[in-house]
Parts: structure tokens; sequence; C-alpha cells
């Protein structure tokens, strides 16, 4: 049966700049306004219909705080897990080892970095160009199986600006 999962890949929303603020790059928090802005974008998300069932991010904090963000917008709210492998050093073999490990959800979504969720976006759909994620991006690919055993299929990128616009 075509396209039985639904993967959601989110890059995190917009972020503190790095910096001497930031030494530690994994601990840099999105901005107030990266957060409004999210809150914003994840609620046009609920607006859509979209249905996660279960949200893996990236375990630094800008990933993480997008992630909490989105998984509070939507309804029912899907739990949260923390995965080394959508880290900005991840490989895409470990992100479809952890995929295969949440095979039982349908609809899973991923936050992570540039241009490691542009990279997971194309290899999932069979393109050796990377896609371009603008921060708070959101973009639905379905997929036959997981891991997957062939090109899936994009069915939209949307900006943080477009979903912010979405209304009831």
């Amino acid at each position: 049966m075509p396209g039985s999962y639904e993967l959601y890949l989110i890059r995190h929303g917009l972020a503190e700049e790095r910096g001497d603020a930031w030494p530690d790059d994994t601990k840099r928090p999105l901005t107030a306004e990266g957060m409004a802005r999210m809150r914003k974008a994840a609620r046009g998300l609920d607006r859509l219909g979209v249905i996660i069932d279960v949200v893996l991010t990236s375990p630094l904090v800008r990933a993480r705080q997008t992630a909490e963000i989105v998984a509070d917008a939507i309804h029912p709210r899907p739990s949260l897990v923390a995965v080394e492998s959508l880290s900005p050093d991840g490989s895409f073999p470990a992100v479809v080892a952890e995929l295969e490990k949440h095979a039982r959800k349908m609809r899973i979504a991923l936050v992570g970095h540039e241009p490691g969720i542009g990279e997971i976006a194309a290899r999932l759909i069979g393109s050796r160009h990377a896609i371009e994620f603008k921060k708070g991006a959101v973009c639905r690919i379905d997929v036959e199986t997981l891991p997957p055993s062939g090109p899936g299929d994009l069915r939209w990128l949307m900006t943080t600006k477009i979903m912010r616009a979405i209304r009831n």
C-alpha cells in the first residue's frame, strides 16, 4: 500500500547566533521570536489536520525546543524521543535505524538541523540534491515501508511563513 508511513521532516526554528554568548553550540536555544514563529507555524500544522504519533528530535537544545513546540500544538500530543542520529554529526543509516525502531508508528516527525535534514529528505525521495530547509520549515514525505525500500513521495514542503498564514 503506497504511502503507508507519513514522515514529517522539520528544521529547528530561529536560534540565537553562534558566538561568545553560546560557547557550547549544543546549548544554543531558540530566540523569543523563533519560539513565537514556531508556535504559530505549529498551529498551522494542527489546522491542516496533521497528526503525529512520535517526534524524534536531535538532542541539541534548539531542536528539542522546536520538537516540544510542535508536539504541544498537535492533538493528540505525540511523544518525544531525543535521538543522537539527528544531531549535526548524525548519519542517514543511523536515522533509518532509528525510524525502524518506531515502525509501529505510522506518522513520525524528525526534528533536526541543516544541512542534515535536507540531505535526509533528498535521500528519502531518491534525489542526489539536498532539499533546502529554511528555519522551521516542514516537509511531508510518504514511504511504503520502514526502512524505506525505494523512493518516497514528497507530498509538500512549507516554510514557517506559509504555515503561520494558515487560518481555520
